[in-house]
């Protein structure tokens, strides 16, 4: 699964528009390297998104392409949360 798709069905960001953007500007970073919205997504990636002044980062724990608003958090695990980057 693309990684702008997955950023969307997963509620980690509200469109895949913003998620694509997100990555061609450099804020969604995989392993730490910066990709680009084609990206496919693996169970296991590390995903960091950086909006503004706050980080997340969260594993991937399933790829699903239709969830509910209510499973859409088992998709991932937050790993680390930070407000002062």
């Amino acid at each position: 699964m693309r990684i702008d798709k997955f950023l969307k069905v997963s509620r980690l960001l509200k469109r895949r528009s913003v998620a694509a953007s997100a990555c061609d500007e450099a804020r969604i970073f995989v392993g730490g390297k910066a990709v680009k919205p084609a990206y496919r997504v693996k169970v296991g990636d590390i995903i960091t998104i950086v909006y503004g002044n706050r980080r997340l980062t969260a594993e991937v724990k399933a790829l699903n392409e239709k969830v509910s608003k209510d499973e859409a958090c088992t998709l991932y695990e937050v790993r680390e949360e930070n407000t002062d980057v």
